[in-house]
């Protein structure tokens, strides 16, 4: 009897042992209808597949974005984050909004795919061209998501001006198709890889348009986009939403996956290796990622590798 009890006692004290041997690690995203929520939940399947040989779990968390994401990645109240490649290097840099603030232990894994500032408009708004927004009610993004900080500075530096819109509105990604749909808004501005259930959600209530941001539209581009060496044109297909039936071209950043200095070895590499390991199975996860290479995960860094993924990369032949 007494060999028994100590039989299931040292039971009972293993199982805490195994339990506390898995480490939990968590990624912050953004709105639920974006893709950065998605993205989050793709890296963390890839790592949990792999979680019996590396005892690390992961979990996603639905944030306010980009800015958000930084600052705790910071705080150490997330693991990893997911951010726009200009909120990276003005996080980095001590710019802008963190002017004074510069995160210098801010790393990064990888940069995933593009993403493209874009503003959505109900057709029967009257808006035809980025000027046109001039006394419309247009949402320029939550406070802490990365296009909040885009537009803000789009309205600083070129001939936009906030001041001319009836309403610049501050609602959250999920709350933007709703309120276009409800008629509470004429158009709403987000920086987003494509296609995204945002903008299909949306198209699928009101008849849209996405609207051309380019230099002939917006006088102050050109230097605004020299001044930004972080940001790009890139171009929305036709036809990836409903009632869209042509190309629209506008300028956008990369998203990307950061993490602190202090972060292990032993988790980045977890990371690493789940994405690129398994990287045809990841591409297949969301449309977003049809186009990306394991080469153009190194493009449009925003602040330096974390040491383990730039060993990793360099162990892959690709750095």
């Amino acid at each position: 009897m007494r060999k028994s009890l100590l039989i299931a006692a040292s039971v009972l004290v293993a199982i805490p042992a195994v339990v506390s041997a898995t480490q939990f690690i968590t990624i912050g995203t953004g709105g639920v209808t974006g893709v950065y929520y998605p993205t989050g939940g793709a890296i963390c399947r890839m790592v949990d597949k792999s979680k019996a040989k590396t005892h690390i779990r992961c979990a996603v968390q639905s944030t306010a974005g980009s800015v958000f994401n930084v600052n705790s990645v910071k705080s150490g109240d997330l693991d990893f984050g997911i951010a726009q490649s200009d909120v990276v290097y003005q996080a980095y840099h001590g710019q802008g909004i963190f002017k004074g603030k510069a995160h210098k232990n801010l790393r990064t894994l990888m940069t995933i795919y593009p993403e493209l500032l874009t503003l959505v408009v109900r057709k029967d708004s009257g808006i035809k061209n980025i000027k046109d927004i001039e006394g419309k009610r247009i949402n320029i993004g939550n406070p802490g998501s990365g296009q909040r900080n885009s537009t803000d500075l789009l309205f600083k530096e070129t001939s936009l001006s906030k001041s001319g819109l009836k309403e610049a509105k501050e609602l959250k990604a999920a709350e933007m198709p709703d309120a276009l749909k409800d008629g509470h808004i004429d158009g709403y501005f987000y920086m987003v890889g494509h296609p995204t259930s945002n903008i299909k959600d949306a198209a699928n209530s009101v008849d849209i348009d996405l609207i051309n941001i380019t230099s002939k539209t917006l006088p102050g581009l050109t230097k605004f986009l020299k001044k930004h060496p972080y940001y790009a044109m890139g171009t929305i297909p036709k036809d990836m939403y409903k009632g869209v039936d042509h190309d629209t071209r506008t300028f956008g950043v990369k998203a990307t996956l950061v993490t602190n200095a202090k972060t292990s070895d032993k988790v980045v590499l977890a990371v690493m290796k789940a994405v690129l390991d398994n990287f045809a199975a990841f591409k297949k996860l969301h449309p977003a990622y049809k186009n990306i290479t394991k080469k153009s995960l190194l493009e449009g860094l925003g602040a330096p590798l974390h040491p383990a993924a730039k060993a990793y990369f360099k162990k892959l032949g690709i750095l």
